[in-house]
């Protein structure tokens, strides 16, 4: 047997590299050029970090205060579990379709392979383009908020605005913009998987610090307001909740592994949900625990009193220091879908990546897409309470209700079996939920209304 391995071994590589040959010549610039698929399950680990353990995962405390202890952490875990399952079921059909020798690089060639092609290009690609965008905005909008929370700091009388900073912020992006590939990124997204580590950290010690010291608050974990603000108040929790454990792209960080794929896929995730696990858990309950009902929409913000810090001023700088550097890297990450459809567009699979022809173009149309998106978040300043409609609406069908359908459609197991009325409730209880939470967010942009300004310094 010993003998016939290695020509057995060579026959499956010889195979291998003739349909990776073939799907190279069949692929559009977008997939050639952005989607490279040449990444280890390593890599695959870094980037699904970096896509969903987040800044966002600072609101966790915030969204305890419309659900209480209890509620709170089973959202958690439920939010952790089904997202963990979904992200594996849409990886076992990428997985299945590949072995078919039909490998699907983006969201919206499955749902064109699967659902029908009116589907992927009137539903899921629009969706993940909002979704993923909107994430680019967010992020570039938070960068400018922690870069003004540090200015404030050192500088209590500062009369730069909010605005100054998101443009500063956006000529960082513009830089990393032009990185040239998803594969490119995977050392600075191992980077960014050690300081969402260091940032939560933080966060966490800051509020065992604060918590456990005379200058804490009451600690007071009631839920404030009447029956209806805390009936959408706990909506908007699980809204904060499921674009927390949103991604959005698992096609595309599958699409950067070389192939064969499988098993790859799963490695990774188990990388990304230990440190998901450490952080969100951390962050959620030592925030809350330290502030209660108190906690703030970002938890930093309760590291100050009036102005003045309860912990050592160097200790804020250096957490919205490695919150900033990490907002950066996600900015980069959900660039990468807008990316791929410029260089489909714009680009030539026929032309070298490098070569004039391709350069000029991805340059100036990466270039124009930070610059609205800056010109956006500067714009735009309440574009959390949007983007708390869009992640309803997005990260919900993509993350939580379309893997599941994916693969009752693709390898259609029985209606006796459980695993297939597992993604059937699965399914419709997330629906029911996307449609509520949408709701709620659209009822907190009419209540936060007369307050918004453009360009307002807040």
């Amino acid at each position: 047997m010993s003998t016939l391995r290695p020509s057995t071994v060579a026959v499956h590589e010889e195979e291998d590299a003739k349909v990776a040959a073939l799907n190279h010549q069949d692929l559009d610039a977008g997939a050639l050029f952005v989607l490279k698929s040449k990444g280890s399950w390593v890599h695959a680990g870094y980037h699904l970090t970096t896509s969903i353990v987040a800044p966002a995962l600072l609101s966790l405390p915030y969204a305890f205060t419309f659900l209480g202890w209890t509620a709170g952490i089973l959202c958690l875990v439920i939010g952790a579990l089904v997202t963990f399952y979904s992200y594996n079921l849409i990886s076992l059909v990428l997985e299945h379709h590949a072995q078919l020798g039909r490998r699907h690089l983006r969201f919206r060639d499955m749902a064109h392979d699967i659902l029908g092609p009116k589907w992927g290009r009137y539903f899921v690609g629009p969706i993940q383009f909002m979704v993923c965008y909107g994430a680019v905005v967010a992020c570039t909008l938070l960068g400018g908020q922690c870069m003004k929370a540090i200015y404030l700091l050192s500088n209590p009388n500062g009369t730069m605005k909010l605005y100054e900073f998101v443009i500063i912020f956006g000529c960082l992006m513009l830089i990393l913009a032009q990185i040239p590939s998803f594969h490119s990124l995977r050392h600075i997204n191992l980077i960014s998987l050690v300081l969402c580590i260091a940032y939560s950290a933080c966060a966490t010690a800051a509020s065992i610090h604060i918590g456990s010291s005379s200058k804490a608050p009451e600690k007071d974990y009631s839920l404030t307001g009447n029956s209806e603000d805390r009936i959408f108040g706990m909506f908007n929790a699980i809204a904060i909740i499921a674009t927390t454990y949103g991604n959005g792209i698992i096609p595309e960080i599958q699409a950067t592994i070389a192939p064969p794929v499988k098993g790859k896929m799963f490695k990774g995730l188990c990388v990304c949900y230990t440190v998901v696990t450490v952080t969100f858990f951390s962050v959620a309950i030592s925030g809350y625990w330290a502030f209660g009902n108190k906690a703030e929409g970002l938890i930093l913000t309760n590291f100050l009193d009036n102005g003045n810090p309860l912990v050592p001023k160097w200790f804020i700088l250096m957490t919205n220091a490695f919150t900033i550097l990490q907002l950066s890297a996600v900015g980069v990450v959900y660039l990468q879908p807008t990316n791929e459809v410029l260089e489909r567009t714009f680009g030539d699979a026929r032309s070298a990546e490098f070569s004039g022809r391709n350069a000029v173009p991805r340059l100036i149309s990466r270039s124009l897409s930070v610059v609205i998106s800056t010109t956006i978040a500067a714009m735009l300043p309440f574009f959390g309470d949007i983007n708390a409609v869009i992640g309803a609406f997005g990260f919900m069908p993509l993350d939580f209700i379309l893997p599941v359908v994916f693969f009752n459609l693709t390898f259609k197991p029985s209606k006796k079996s459980p695993i297939f009325w597992l993604n059937i409730i699965i399914a419709v209880v997330f629906s029911i939920l996307g449609v509520i939470a949408a709701i709620a967010a659209v009822r907190q942009i009419s209540l936060d209304a007369k307050n918004y300004r453009l360009f307002a310094n807040v």
